[in-house]
């Protein structure tokens, strides 16, 4: 059974894309067929994964625009077990484009998702930092959302916004979404608010946040310019062991 997983929250710089790419990158690692969906404008996910974003002839935007299916625009990446369906700049203009469109605009991600989809045993959907059609595409396509949170003094600011919009993409489109986790993001060990943000996002969410947290790690940030993942980077960095860890959790939470 496939899991479909939006990793999202609308405030920038949380850590989405390098959760994003690096949880694919070590579930495909231990030989999981997987799949990135790239959703974000910037198409950093695609670049990560070593995917030119300059010479992307078809995207995510031209399934969500119904021009191709999915299948269409999936590429291999240079990781065995982990395709990509990449993103681009055009993307930004999706809520003008569809402007037009009175009916199933929110679905046509799920649409396309849901014929490739059986392919895969987990799929992750890189979500830009906004709220608009592409994140409610995203959180009607998916099962449950990763909400990567990062140690800093506003980490809990939007959050009672993205809540907001989970509930009500429950209410009208996906009955059955929830939230698979919450992720601390860039913590450094060195500082008490770090810690503090730790323990009261910890307080409000309970069993709900990783015990995994993700590291501040100049490896997790040089990565992305290479365009390789954490492992192929520096598998021994903590930020490499951090995300091993994480998938762990993910697989024993999905059982």
């Amino acid at each position: 059974m496939t899991k479909v997983i939006a990793i999202t929250n609308q405030k920038g710089g949380v850590g989405k894309t390098t959760t994003s790419v690096n949880l694919a990158a070590a579930l495909a690692k231990m030989k999981y067929k997987i799949l990135l969906i790239d959703m974000d404008p910037q198409a950093n996910a695609t670049q990560g994964i070593g995917i030119n974003r300059d010479y992307i002839e078809l995207s995510t935007y031209h399934v969500l625009t119904g021009e191709v299916g999915l299948e269409k625009v999936i590429q291999h990446s240079y990781i065995e077990n982990l395709d990509v369906a990449p993103g681009e700049i055009d993307l930004a203009g999706i809520d003008l484009e569809l402007a037009h469109v009175k009916q199933g605009r929110e679905v046509r991600l799920k649409q396309a998702l849901d014929k490739v989809k059986d392919y895969y045993d987990y799929v992750f959907i890189d979500c830009p930092p906004a709220l608009g059609l592409l994140n409610t595409n995203a959180l009607t396509s998916c099962d449950t959302v990763l909400i990567p949170v990062q140690c800093e003094y506003y980490a809990l600011e939007g959050l009672t916004q993205l809540l907001n919009t989970i509930k009500l993409t429950q209410n009208h489109f996906n009955k059955k979404l929830s939230i698979e986790g919450l992720l601390l993001t860039m913590l450094d060990q060195r500082t008490n608010l770090g810690l503090e943000v730790s323990q009261e996002v910890r307080k409000y969410f309970k069993e709900k946040v990783y015990k995994t947290v993700i590291p501040r790690n100049i490896k997790l940030s040089e990565a992305p310019s290479a365009g390789i993942c954490i492992f192929d980077y520096d598998s021994s960095s903590v930020g490499a062991q951090a995300y091993k860890e994480l998938a762990k959790e993910v697989l024993s939470r999905n059982g």
